[in-house]
């Protein structure tokens, strides 16, 4: 009778080693496969649920649940918020300008002592009265925009091309809702100055 060949047992192991290789591309495979996990909501200053889409409202980008980002640049008409989808953007407020919080000489010796200047003859101070009246206003806006989340209604427009984008801002003071532009205003703490736009309600400039 023919003897039977004898196994090898080294191809015996080789083909296990090949076959538990195939089934762990495969396992691979299969996780890739899956659905990634769906964005995770939130809720808004408002109790809506946002996922970090804008709205939209007289032709404004709505976000909801802003929240203020700390930077050394943040002044009372300009400050980096960070929208629901996480993104930092500097935003501008529409109309007003508050004077400049501090005296600053820039590199290459570039300064803003004429702004200063420019800003105390129209409230009628000295510059160091403006510089004040300033630091006020940049209290007050980042106070209200540190204490909560809040709502921001932007174009997109930056019309002095440096990335700041011009918005109204909606907050809560004293229990209600406000824009922020306004009570700079009735504060005393802004000029009128800069970009007007119609209110996102339709209110015109």
């Amino acid at each position: 009778p023919i003897q039977a060949k004898k196994q090898n047992p080294w191809l015996l192991l080789l083909l296990i080693i090949a076959a538990l290789a195939m089934w762990a591309i495969d396992q691979r495979k299969g996780d890739s496969s899956q659905k990634p996990e769906a964005p995770r909501t939130e809720q808004s200053s408002t109790g809506r649920a946002t996922n970090g889409k804008a709205e939209h409202q007289g032709g404004y980008e709505v976000y909801r649940g802003c929240t203020l980002v700390s930077h050394k640049n943040n002044d009372g008409d300009s400050f980096m918020v960070r929208l629901p989808d996480g993104r930092q953007e500097i935003m501008r407020l529409y109309f007003v300008d508050t004077p400049e919080s501090a005296f600053k000489t820039y590199r290459g010796g570039a300064d803003n002592h004429d702004r200063i200047q420019d800003q105390a003859e129209y409230f009628g101070v000295t510059p160091e009265q403006a510089v004040a009246i300033g630091q006020q206003g940049k209290h007050l806006t980042l106070d209200l925009l540190g204490s909560r989340p809040f709502t921001l209604f932007t174009k997109w427009d930056s019309p002095f091309k440096d990335q700041r984008y011009h918005a109204f801002v909606e907050v809560t003071e004293g229990g209600k809702s406000r824009w922020l532009h306004e009570l700079l205003v009735e504060k005393g703490l802004v000029r009128i100055k800069t970009k007007p736009s119609a209110l996102p309600d339709g209110t015109s400039a």
